[in-house]
């Protein structure tokens, strides 16, 4: 699960949800002049090798090993230049390695490569709201949720909303959220996401209503579990507070929220 962050840390790139590179093929495929589809037949072996190295690099991306990852995804570009996942790749590592001018010219030209990528126009967002260029991030998010595929639609939601609530743009940032949670109930970082910004915002009786139901879930956890306690206190469920704190030590005895449990914290 997608670690989840109090609102302030919510735009940090290992928070969020990274659209596409879980694998070459979902974003892979294409059509000829023909408007044939593309097999592995019809590909080049340049185009070969570069999607080899393609899948090395996610690999490693995933583990945590960016700069490995980097070194496969160069020599997947070098092999096919065109093969646009491979150069927003580039651009999602250099995130990753703080390094936002090289990734703003990958996503560039991975843009040129193919200007309707949801993958790209999302992530490329992201990077600019990281920037606090939000008009830029707007456009490239909007356009994102444009695509017809709601489940992407919601993770770009999602990060509008966030972006939005960091610009202190809140009626427009409680709106993205809950579009975001309307198209994908079952996303955990979006209902957090809603939850905390509705505590944040002092909206403590619907807050209670989104977290209850993820920390129902198998996707709970300690971030969510504390968001719970935090919002019943505010309301004064001791009730509420006491399971929910029972189930924290029990599930999570390591994690922070334990910690802030055993030094009395509240607000954390």
């Amino acid at each position: 699960m997608v670690s989840l962050m109090r609102l302030p840390l919510l735009l940090s790139l290992a928070t969020l949800v990274l659209l596409g590179f879980s694998g070459c093929g979902s974003m892979s495929a294409q059509t000829s002049a023909k408007s044939d589809l593309v097999t592995p037949s019809d590909e080049s072996e340049s185009r070969k090798r570069a999607r080899i190295r393609l899948e090395l690099a996610i690999a490693y991306f995933h583990a945590g090993k960016p700069t490995i990852a980097l070194d496969e995804v160069k020599q997947s570009i070098a092999a096919d230049p065109t093969l646009t996942e491979s150069v927003a790749l580039r651009g999602l590592i250099y995130m990753q390695l703080h390094e936002p001018a090289l990734a703003e010219g990958s996503f560039r030209k991975a843009l040129e490569l193919n200007p309707a990528s949801v993958q790209v126009q999302h992530n490329f967002g992201l990077l600019l709201c990281q920037q606090g260029r939000m008009e830029e991030a707007s456009r490239y998010l909007n356009a994102a949720i444009a695509s017809p595929v709601e489940e992407e639609r919601a993770k770009s939601w999602m990060i509008l909303g966030l972006c939005q609530a960091k610009n202190k743009q809140t009626a427009q940032a409680q709106s993205s959220l809950l579009n975001a949670y309307a198209m994908d109930p079952t996303n955990a970082p979006a209902a957090f996401s809603l939850s905390n910004f509705l505590y944040e915002n002092e909206q403590y009786t619907q807050s209670q209503g989104y977290v209850a139901r993820l920390n129902q879930t198998n996707q709970a956890n300690a971030e969510s579990l504390w968001l719970g306690i935090k919002v019943a206190r505010k309301l004064g469920d001791a009730k509420t507070v006491e399971t929910l704190r029972s189930q924290l030590i029990q599930r999570f005895p390591n994690s922070k929220e334990v910690q802030f449990l055993e030094r009395g914290y509240t607000n954390e």
